[in-house]
């Protein structure tokens, strides 16, 4: 990376830090930390544009809509205000906010107008977040933050949601691995993605059968 390039990075570092203190532990900056470098890892083999790729890593989480009353637009605004105030190159701030008005996997269950290849890295980098021993950490942070309970044997997991049915979800954190993240490994997009998102899932499935067997009180 160039050194105007390292100049902007660290600018948008700063300004994502500053901007994410006191956000909810999932995420938060080291989340963003977390998909900046994988994205980066992925990048190095799937060689899209690094600027592109550092920059909607950072900022995918900016205002996240979940944490904004549900507002789909605010994240790319705010990333969009911020790309502008450092003078970047329009191409460069549209081709940004489309990665992140497209990332999340709530938007996967509706109608997908954009794609690229940068895209790609960073929404396989995001999802790797949400999968593994962190992804598990990261789910049971936020039931918390959200107050639902862990596991309910008698609420079952809804395998078919529409895009508001997720957003609106209130259900256990257990259903959450059956009603995402479980299915994120055949969502990878790229080589590189599938590769790590397998030893991954395998973890989780092996986490699920240590919490069922745990939760029946056997040994």
């Amino acid at each position: 990376m160039q050194a105007d390039s390292t100049l902007i990075i660290n600018k948008t570092i700063q300004f994502v830090k500053a901007t994410l203190e006191g956000a909810e532990a999932g995420h938060d900056w080291f989340h963003i930390e977390r998909v900046h470098k994988m994205a980066l890892t992925i990048n190095h083999v799937e060689k899209g544009n690094e600027l592109i790729v550092s920059l909607a890593a950072l900022l995918h989480d900016i205002a996240d809509a979940k944490f904004n009353g549900g507002d789909e637009e605010i994240g790319p605004f705010k990333a969009g205000e911020f790309l502008k105030f450092i003078a970047l190159p329009e191409a460069v701030i549209l081709h940004v906010q489309d990665i992140i008005r497209n990332l999340s996997y709530k938007s996967s269950l509706g109608t997908i107008t954009f794609h690229s290849a940068e895209l790609d890295i960073v929404q396989d980098a995001d999802r790797l977040d949400a999968i593994g021993a962190i992804g598990i950490a990261r789910a049971f942070t936020y039931g918390g933050y959200k107050n639902r309970v862990l596991y309910d044997p008698e609420i079952a997991p809804v395998l078919e949601m529409s895009k508001e049915q997720y957003k609106n979800t209130q259900a256990p954190t257990i259903n959450h691995f059956y009603e995402k993240l479980l299915r994120l490994k055949d969502l990878m997009k790229t080589q590189t993605g599938r590769d790590i998102a397998q030893k991954r899932h395998e973890f989780m499935l092996t986490y699920l059968e240590e919490f069922y067997a745990e939760w029946e009180g056997k040994v």
